[in-house]
């Protein structure tokens, strides 16, 4: 397969065909050249997966990504993303031999949802992040910032003030920007500041679990609205596992790029997907050619109809089903 014409076609994507055919590629690329997923295929039952699920991948557990190099090709690894986690929790890693593929995936995403990268100033609130150089959050931040070159751009942490500061500066500008934070991180922010944020728009990132009491979306996102005047509250959902991100625009409802699709799975049998529905969620990432494109989440989700979905927390396995023999 040529990959730079794989490459090129996942991002002009206009139809349903248009994403089968390049699908159908990725699937016959990924069992040729991806070890792990070979692998897997072979080890559970792949022909009553097929008979059940015509035109779907096998979707591999993301567990996976801690303990095997989940690679597809011999490319040389440009970049190596690590998931957080305590000192005793073992970490995924993505090993990115294709940055440019990333770095296209993520203004293109961007550019669908909010407009050329370029025309944004960049606020971000990320502590826990931005201390680790391999956080895939931090090179995303890292790159709509030099897309912009606005000289505002910056990584505030637990610097409220000077935060506070450049967000009035900007309110009293012609500069549109965006806040992007972490959810403890804008909840102390907001209980520290009361803003009038007009021109701003917020962006939450997830990242509640072990600080604090964790809030459910619906309050936490209350909070934020309620401090700042603002009418809704954007959310990013992505993985150190993908290479893409989908985007809510209020009411924590999530739309993919056209390169990307979600499914919905029982948690006790990973065979039975469905387009619609509530279950744990599957994820299909097309720009993630050079790793795993087929990726078995471990959230809960609802998908609606038009296929946007929510996130409805996490499922934890007592029992990993389907993939024992594999995981070290």
């Amino acid at each position: 397969m040529d990959i730079s014409r794989y490459i090129k076609n996942i991002f002009e994507i206009k139809s349903e065909n248009d994403f089968n055919h390049l699908l159908l590629q990725a699937i016959n690329y990924q069992l040729k050249n991806n070890s792990v997923y070979k692998e897997y295929y072979k080890t559970v039952n792949h022909t009553q997966f097929i008979y059940q699920n015509n035109k779907l991948p096998l979707f591999l557990p993301i567990r996976f990504f801690k303990s095997k190099k989940v690679i597809t090709g011999t490319g040389k690894i440009e970049k190596t993303f690590e998931s957080s986690g305590t000192t005793n929790t073992i970490k995924s890693k993505h090993f990115v031999s294709n940055l440019s593929t990333y770095n296209l995936s993520l203004k293109n995403s961007f550019e669908l949802f909010f407009g050329k990268p370029s025309e944004y100033t960049y606020l971000a609130l990320l502590p826990g992040y931005i201390e680790r150089d391999n956080a895939s959050l931090i090179y995303m931040l890292k790159t709509l910032m030099n897309c912009s070159n606005s000289q505002h751009n910056g990584f505030y942490n637990n610097d409220f003030e000077l935060l506070k500061n450049r967000i009035l500066e900007l309110e009293n500008s012609v500069e549109k920007y965006m806040i992007w934070g972490v959810s403890h991180a804008l909840i102390k922010f907001s209980e520290t500041y009361k803003l009038n944020i007009n021109k701003g728009i917020i962006v939450e990132t997830g990242g509640m679990k072990g600080i604090g009491k964790e809030l459910i979306r619906e309050s936490l996102h209350e909070k934020i609205k309620h401090a700042f005047g603002v009418c809704n509250v954007y959310s990013e959902y992505g993985m150190t596992e993908l290479l893409s991100q989908a985007y809510s625009k209020g009411n924590g409802l999530y739309k993919c790029p056209p390169w990307m699709k979600v499914f919905v799975r029982e948690p006790n049998d990973p065979f039975s997907i469905s387009s619609t529905g509530s279950g744990a969620l599957n994820i299909i990432d097309l720009a993630n050619i050079n790793s795993c494109c087929f990726i078995e989440t471990e959230d809960l989700a609802t998908i609606h109809p038009d296929g946007s979905f929510e996130i409805k927390g996490r499922f934890d396995y007592s029992e990993l089903r389907g993939c024992n023999m594999m995981i070290e």
